[in-house]
């Protein structure tokens, strides 16, 4: 089992959601983050104020999958987020060790 962790813009959310419901995928978590990498954030102005923004608002997505699964999600995350600019995001992938439903109490694959 594998955990993919990625990082998009927010309003790519709905376009990744659905590109990943087409190959299957019935579960995922969403957090709103802040962060940022190349892009250093940007500065805005404010009541004539001008100020540095160093977090910028993202979307973390995290999905649970068969090792088998990885490659399609990864394809998928990839074509629905990507702008072509800078801080489309990135995607993670991490070994996962064990699942648990806690309702029924099945394990692993079966849990997902």
């Amino acid at each position: 089992m594998k955990l993919i962790t990625a990082i998009i813009k927010p309003f790519k959310l709905d376009d990744v959601r659905e590109a990943i419901a087409q190959l299957g995928v019935e579960g995922l978590t969403v957090t709103e983050v802040k962060g940022f990498g190349r892009q250093k954030g940007h500065t805005e102005l404010y009541r004539g104020a001008e100020y540095q923004v160093d977090f910028l608002p993202k979307v973390k997505l995290e999905i649970a999958t068969r090792a088998d699964g990885v490659e399609p999600i990864i394809d998928a995350i990839c074509q629905a987020a990507r702008t072509g600019k800078i801080g489309d995001g990135k995607i993670f992938v991490y070994d996962l060790l064990a699942a648990v439903r806690i309702r029924t109490g099945e394990t692993d694959t079966d849990a997902l």
